[in-house]
């Protein structure tokens, strides 16, 4: 017997409720783990074992479902594929939708997932019971028998004896093969009408005839899955649309967060990973590559093309050429590498990578954290500043844009420490990194400085110059040159500090036996400045200047702009009609040269000649310009908001353009009946300076905001009585979804500490807020599909007032899966009514109302009001399942 049929046999006799891990398994059956392991993944490609959990994963039979308890599917997938949250909420609520579920109907474009995520909607019925364990899911290709009507009747409904030609004996379809579980129609799309409209009678009453069968109506229960690639109003039989009324839209690859796709890589490493019994070592240049490159044929592409790289690193080590399994960047084909150089670089997900002083991530089939080895070639400052300069080099940047991109990348290193500061560093842990020597000769040289600079120095600065320190020790040792581009500007800015940085440096000369170059102190200087102001620091942030014909016209947008996002980051030049353009140029530049510093502007400007300014202050002044025509308030907000949080002038210049678009479609300022406005999250400090940004980069930085459905906005508030007008103004733009701050406000939102948010027990509770706003946006769009006597937009805010005052009366929160599905449920309930439908029985109803007198009289008040303003009744029986919505088991208590 094949080693794999043993452990299959063992795995039978093993496993209980819960499954056994792969360590129990080997030590039963006297096997290495690594073996019993590489076989039991080996079993669930298969489909012949099921596992769950992590660390430890729990293995067991196929078909042996886990324990209630245990996480769904869905919700596994969920938490590492943000961005489905809303897709995953409507698949769940068509499951659970009574009496026997909902018909879906699943479109995105090729590779996106479409058939991955039909099996986990049948894997998630089963875990819920909607279906039986044994239940059936049949994979049916429409495309192959598009052009064959006859071929096609007989393959859906089956075929009597006789039929036609051929026909020798009965044969049952797919309906009937399906019966009790799910049918999964791909490429739907490719169904001709004919097609279609055989399905018409079986989806209204759950009948069917075979082909040739004239008098016998048969029945089957049966839940269609539909997928398609193309647009399902143009390529779909209305009628056949409006039978199937949850409508799943998968986004594409290009639609999805950096996190999101991140963890599909990792996750298709470690399914080679099980492949190959091997662990993969990828770079993280490969890394960056591979998030960053246009992959057109999204999640499928992504995954082949992993593949292909995992087998060319398979080959070198099979050949000798390597002694691992390892991918580098020069492994990768050309149009993956080009990733590279792309300006897709996102910080919150870069900064996994860099600066923690490893090369490679390593992915292991037995592990599902990612993990990271050491390497000579430790990334650090001195590496990111070599990478860097090759890369621009690379795409023929000149010096001057290199020097500016450089200087950025070394400002967003050193920005990280500040960052730290409000976190106790486990010094244990870095001490077993560096060694206890680097960081005595650290805590030596700050007693140091602190003597000389007379200020003290905060854990973060300690904990990052140990980091610092430890790697251009290495370098030195190695004969590796260390090159700082800014050498002579922080010479000449922070003198005091580049002078005690001097004398360190010597200190660890004598410490470790080398000869620090002197570009090494400018990065020493800089870790003395951060916890302190620095003089004469330079502006990098973006001007952003409106100029328009007016008395007060650019000046009041500049106005409404600084006011709303709590900082003078605009400013406004009011030029008369009658006014000589070149009188008008005189003075901006005049108000140019009076600034400290230059930066980079972006002109906001009206009409006329205003638009002919860049050319010229390029040449005259050496900054570089950008100028948008046909000013509005809106591009002023963006403009300012982008330009605070430090953009380059490119990256202001285009999302501010982009504002064109929005004003294209309708103004974003006026939320369209029955659309949710923009929402807000606000953080809020009284210093005028530092906590409500940080508070809003964590936030930024954990949370999920739907596709830019939500947004967090840093408020600096000076005195406390300017806090109404500032959040009226808000609150005319979109809503505040909740408020985090130091003291309290008079906001009937949620509030948030900071502490809360600077812990992280805060993020979740956010995140909660956000995705049920997207749920409640995502079903709405929803409706649209499934009324017929209804406008979506007219019912949707009347329907959720009516679901929130009957959680307010009963005082149970609806779970967001419950809330889709009674959002449907009562949307679907007035439309049938208006359309006069008949409406189906609840069973036991009298019963039922007996036992649960209290809800249901609360639920019958509330529902008044949609029968009132509809002109309609409910009836008990739906009352009943409404009611049935609000179960304990479907609600938390309201927080």
């Amino acid at each position: 017997m094949k080693r794999i049929e043993i452990v299959r046999k063992k795995l039978a006799e093993l496993s209980g409720e819960r499954g056994v891990t792969a360590g129990d398994l080997a030590e039963n059956l006297g096997l290495s783990r690594a073996n019993v392991s590489s076989d039991l993944n080996r079993l669930c490609e298969e489909g012949k074992a099921e596992k769950s959990g992590s660390k430890p994963v729990y293995y067991r039979p196929a078909g042996a479902l886990p324990p209630p308890s245990a996480e769904s599917a869905l919700d596994a997938f969920v938490r590492e594929n943000r961005s489905l949250y809303h897709c995953v909420e409507q698949a769940k609520a068509a499951v659970l939708y009574p009496p026997n579920g909902m018909h879906l109907l699943i479109f995105g474009e090729t590779g996106v997932g479409k058939s991955m995520f039909a099996e986990l909607i049948y894997q998630y019925a089963r875990e819920k019971e909607c279906v039986g364990r044994d239940a059936p899911f049949i994979v049916f290709n429409c495309a192959d028998y598009a052009n064959n009507p006859q071929l096609l009747v007989s393959q859906l409904m089956g075929t009597k004896k006789g039929a036609y030609t051929g026909a020798d004996t009965d044969r049952p379809g797919l309906l009937e093969k399906a019966d009790g579980g799910f049918l999964f129609l791909d490429e739907v799309h490719r169904l001709p009408p004919q097609g279609q409209e055989m399905l018409f009678t079986f989806i209204d009453r759950g009948v069917y005839r075979r082909l040739g069968e004239a008098d016998l109506e048969r029945r089957a229960k049966v839940l269609l899955l539909c997928a398609t690639t193309e647009d399902p109003d143009s390529t779909l039989l209305k009628t056949f649309v409006r039978r199937i009324p949850m409508i799943i839209k998968i986004p594409s690859l290009s639609e999805r967060s950096m996190e999101e796709r991140l963890n599909l890589i990792s996750g298709f490493f470690r399914k080679e990973s099980m492949r190959l019994n091997k662990p993969i070592s990828v770079s993280v240049n490969s890394m960056r590559s591979l998030l960053s490159y246009h992959c057109p044929n999204n999640v499928g592409q992504l995954k082949n093309d992993i593949q292909i790289i995992c087998a060319k690193a398979y080959s070198d080590l099979v050949s000798g050429k390597k002694e691992d399994l390892r991918i580098v960047s020069f492994d990768l084909p050309s149009y993956i590498k080009e990733g590279l150089y792309l300006e897709t670089t996102h910080r919150q997900i870069w900064n996994r990578f860099i600066g923690i002083n490893k090369r490679y991530c390593v992915f292991d089939s037995d592990s599902k954290e990612l993990l990271f080895r050491n390497n000579e070639d430790a990334e650090n400052i001195y590496e990111m500043i070599d990478t860097r300069m090759q890369e621009l080099k690379g795409i023929g940047a000149d010096e001057q844009e290199i020097s500016r991109q450089i200087d950025k990348e070394i400002h967003l290193y050193f920005e990280k420490y500040t960052e730290l500061s409000s976190h106790p560093q486990d010094f244990s842990s870095i001490t077993n990194l560096v060694g206890g020597e680097i960081v005595q000769t650290v805590d030596r040289i700050l007693a140091h400085a602190e003597e000389k600079l007379e200020r003290s120095f905060g854990n973060n600065i300690r904990y990052g110059m140990a980091v610092h320190i430890y790697n251009s020790v290495n370098r030195v040792k190695r004969g590796r040159r260390i090159v700082n581009p800014q050498l002579n500007l922080i010479r000449k800015e922070h003198d005091a500090e580049f002078t005690v940085a001097l004398e360190s440096l010597k200190l660890v000369d004598r410490e470790f036996d080398i000869t620090m170059p002197i570009d090494e102190a400018g990065f020493l200087a800089v870790f003395l400045c951060l916890d302190h102001p620095m003089t004469g620091e330079r502006n990098e942030r973006v001007q952003v200047i409106v100029i328009a014909h007016g008395v007060s016209t650019a000046t009041s947008m500049a106005g409404a702009a600084n006011r709303l996002l709590g900082m003078d980051c605009v400013a406004g030049i009011d030029a008369s009609l009658d006014e000589n353009p070149q009188k008008v140029y005189t003075g901006l530049k005049e108000y140019l040269l009076g600034r400290p510093q230059k930066s980079d502007l972006l002109l906001l400007v009206d009409m006329g000649s205003l638009t002919d300014f860049s050319t010229a202050l390029e040449n005259e002044l050496g900054i570089h310009v950008k100028t948008i025509p046909l000013v509005s308030t809106l591009h002023v907000i963006e403009a300012g908001r982008k330009a605070a949080l430090g953009y380059p002038l490119d990256y202001v210049y285009h999302e501010t353009l982009s504002v064109n678009d929005l004003l294209s479609e309708t103004d974003p300022l006026a939320p369209n009946k029955g659309q949710l406005p923009k929402l807000f999250i606000l953080t809020v400090c009284t210093t005028g300076e530092g906590s409500a940004q940080v508070i809003k980069n964590i936030l930024d930085s954990q949370l999920d905001y739907h596709n830019s459905l939500c947004e967090t906005v840093a408020l600096k508030l000076m005195e406390e009585e300017s806090i109404s007008s500032r959040l009226d103004s808000i609150s005319r733009i979109g809503k505040i979804l909740c408020v985090v701050s130091s003291f309290p406000i008079d906001l009937a939102v949620p509030h948030f500490d900071l502490a809360d948010v600077f812990d992280r027990k805060a993020v979740p509770k956010i995140q909660s807020l956000i995705d049920t706003e997207n749920t409640f946006e995502e079903i709405g769009r929803t409706l649209s599909n499934m009324l017929k006597n209804l406008n979506s937009k007219s019912i949707f805010n009347d329907i959720r007032e009516v679901i929130q005052e009957i959680e307010m009366r009963t005082q149970r929160r609806l779970l967001s899966d419950s809330l889709i599905g009674v959002l449907c449920h009562i949307g679907c309930l007035i439309d049938r009514l208006i359309g006069k439908i008949a409406i189906e029985e609840f069973p036991g109803r009298d019963a039922y109302i007996k036992n649960n007198r209290e809800i249901f009289e609360m639920i019958k008040t509330s529902c008044g009001r949609l029968e009132q303003k509809f002109k309609v009744r409910i009836p008990d029986d739906e009352i009943c399942y409404i009611a049935s919505f609000f179960a304990a088991e479907n609600c938390v208590s309201p927080t």
